[in-house]
């Protein structure tokens, strides 16, 4: 009796910080300004997309979610890209390089992948732990957005309209 009290109270205490959880992700902050390693071995800084929508992605190949997550992925770099949006895909650090390389091709992934092997940008983001996580990163360089498990596609495509309808890009 007495543990499944426990187990009640933990639960309800689960519920009540997942808002607040939920809203300390979508405070704004200024994205970290790392600078990362593709799987192609090209060296991308976040501020250089400064001026442009970026939507960063934490994810990992044995995440299923993070699998069902990349047609949406590639939905939005189809319709967004020449609009400026940018995507990077950051692979957890506990994910092997020759299956996130894998995973990529056979994926054919148009966006940025990017290594994540000492955890580095993870801790940057603030210690992300859950996949995927999703961040929207306004023109101004703001994260706008942060999203713990699957995004719902039709609300991203209108979060991110607000930037590139409104921002002037140079391709």
């Amino acid at each position: 009796m007495q543990t499944k009290s426990i187990v009640t109270i933990i639960l309800v205490v689960c519920l009540l910080l997942t808002p607040i959880i939920a809203s300390l992700l979508n405070r704004n902050f200024t994205v970290p300004d790392q600078t990362l390693t593709t799987i192609n071995g090209e060296q991308l800084t976040l501020s250089e997309f400064k001026g442009k929508a970026l939507l960063v992605s934490f994810w990992a190949t044995d995440c299923a979610a993070c699998i069902a997550e990349i047609p949406h992925l590639k939905s939005l770099y189809h319709d967004y890209h020449d609009q400026g949006l940018e995507i990077v895909a950051i692979a957890m650090p506990y994910d092997p390089p020759n299956h996130v390389v894998a995973m990529s091709k056979a994926q054919q992934l148009p966006y940025h992948v990017a290594l994540d092997i000492l955890g580095v940008h993870q801790k940057a983001f603030g210690n992300v732990r859950a996949t995927p996580t999703t961040y929207l990163v306004s023109p101004e360089g703001l994260v706008v957005s942060g999203i713990i498990g699957s995004f719902d596609l039709e609300t991203m495509q209108r979060k991110i309209e607000q930037f590139i309808n409104t921002q002037p890009f140079s391709g």
